[in-house]
């Protein structure tokens, strides 16, 4: 494109560049430091139906950034793995100090109420080493992976051991390996599903009591290209001679409000992501089953496009996952810093964040938690935890997703609209207004949203309703049709027969 701008004399340089040091210097000493780090925007974007990346609104903002000093630490945070929030309170496992700090709400940020680095198991105590998380039930009672003591400790509110889950001594687990479990999570039952390193099998479960009962959700056996080339061509006797292929690891676990529990992993081939075989995120049911739905135009895996820049290379890898009472779920990339939040259909909502030491941005994403709307996401290298919250833009793609699923989709729609008035190229939106419309038979509005979302499984059934009303309106005139093709001619025919055949006699 062409400018049509007139060029700019020498002093008129220097004078803007005079006016815009002058404003920068202002901005500095009068804005907050907060803002002054970025806080107010973020690199938000997702994809189209062809996989090109389009710019979008911020879904999300930083409201703040807390170090060690912040939340009134005295020692700075080492090596924190992963954050949990119940209710007001906020638990940050401190892995390389070895203690659970938990926080509790105070104001718009946090204080320390106290430091857990040990139990009491009844006439001795007991203290931690190297936890790695922590899960808080309904009762308070805790469950913290005390990973360098071999062990899963479960603790009433007062720290008092109420049981040990250790190294199981089914047959089912390879007894030269040493427990080190890495994640930890509960149902309402009080059964505990444990996630422990090099164990391939999935998660070990334990009862009420602490009795295992084995494995569940183990994930599918990963080949390589190579792999499958070499198996092809090898002997029998080669192949028994190799070790034998086992299935890829957990990363890590979240269980959300009606017990499913959603795992992510960072083992696979990179082919196998948009070939949807390498299912980093998973939904798991009761039976280990995954279940989690997938009808977006690429699977939920992250960035659909990668290459080469500043450094980072390859697809995602989430350290983490987190889910809303609305079913959107958020995944946390370690390797570009980025989070990426889908609906239950697993249509990607938004992307944003990043790899770098700005508000907003990561070193080490570690872990992510929500608090009602609210993202906090754990930075293990810079030892921060940062809280962002949604915005308008957010804060109505989470509404019209709501309304969706109480039946209102008259309000749906409306609100999907308001979304398309702040980003016009957001396909999902489209698709948004289609389905409300679907759901409240308005089916030739609802076909021409589809159409521009190119949804074609969506216009497909909306296609189908409206042709069943077009035959119900117009069935009277379809059966004067057909008599007037079928009947009439036949009649015709037979008049004619009988004409001749009198003519003859």
């Amino acid at each position: 494109m062409r400018s049509h701008h007139r060029g700019i004399g020498e002093d008129g340089k220097a004078r803007m560049a005079a006016a815009l040091l002058a404003c920068l210097l202002l901005a500095c000493l009068l804005t907050p430091a907060a803002a002054q780090v970025g806080y107010e925007y973020q690199y938000s974007y997702t994809y189209d139906y062809w996989g090109y990346i389009r710019h979008a609104p911020d879904a999300y903002r930083v409201r703040a950034v807390f170090n060690a000093g912040d939340l009134g630490l005295t020692t700075p945070l080492l090596t924190p793995s992963s954050l949990f929030m119940k209710g007001e309170r906020l638990y940050l496992v401190d892995s390389g100090n070895h203690r659970v700090l938990q926080l509790v709400k105070d104001g718009k940020g946090f204080r320390l109420e106290r430091e857990i680095t040990g139990f009491s198991d009844g006439a001795a105590g007991s203290t931690l080493r190297s936890p790695s998380d922590v899960f808080v039930t309904d009762s308070g009672e805790l469950f913290i992976c005390d990973t360098g003591n071999e062990r899963v400790v479960k603790l009433d509110p007062d720290l008092n051991l109420l049981l040990t889950l250790t190294k199981p001594t089914d047959e089912t687990f390879d007894q030269r390996l040493a427990f080190l479990p890495t994640r930890v999570v509960a149902d309402a039952t009080g059964r505990a599903f444990v996630l422990a390193r090099n164990v391939n099998k999935g998660l070990a479960k334990f009862e009420r009591d602490g009795a295992f009962t084995g494995f569940i959700g183990a994930m599918p056996v990963s080949y390589s290209l190579t792999d499958q080339i070499w198996r092809l061509l090898s002997t029998r006797q080669q192949r028994d001679q190799q070790a034998s292929f086992v299935p890829t690891e957990f990363d890590n676990i979240f269980i959300d409000a009606r017990g499913f529990i959603y795992s992510v992993t960072t083992t696979f081939q990179e082919y196998d992501l948009l070939w949807d075989n390498a299912r980093p995120i998973r939904k798991l049911n009761a039976l280990g089953d995954d279940i989690l739905v997938k009808n977006g135009e690429f699977p939920p895996i992250g960035d659909v496009d990668w290459g080469v820049a500043a450094g980072y290379s390859g697809p995602a890898r989430f350290s983490d996952i987190t889910v809303l009472d609305n079913e959107v779920y958020v995944a946390l990339d370690k390797v570009r810093g980025r989070l990426f939040g889908y609906d239950d259909q697993g249509r990607n909502l938004f992307i944003f964040g990043g790899s770098g030491n700005m508000a907003g941005y990561f070193r080490g994403a570690a872990s992510i938690e929500r608090d009602g709307y609210e993202l906090l996401v754990l930075d293990s290298l810079e030892g921060s935890v940062t809280v962002f919250e949604p915005t308008e833009y957010g804060r109505l793609i989470y509404l019209a997703t709501e309304q969706y699923q109480r039946g209102e989709y008259a309000l749906s729609a409306e609100s999907w609209r308001r979304v398309l008035q702040l980003n016009g190229n957001f396909e999902l939106a489209y698709i948004g207004v289609g389905r409300a419309l679907l759901r409240g038979e308005q089916y030739e509005e609802a076909m021409r949203y589809f159409k521009l979302a190119n949804d074609e499984r969506n216009y497909s059934k909306a296609f189908q309703e409206q042709r069943k009303i077009w035959v119900e309106r117009n069935i009277t005139w379809l059966f004067a049709l057909v008599v007037l093709v079928l009947v009439v001619p036949m009649a015709v025919g037979r008049i004619r027969k009988i004409r001749r055949e009198l003519g003859e006699a």
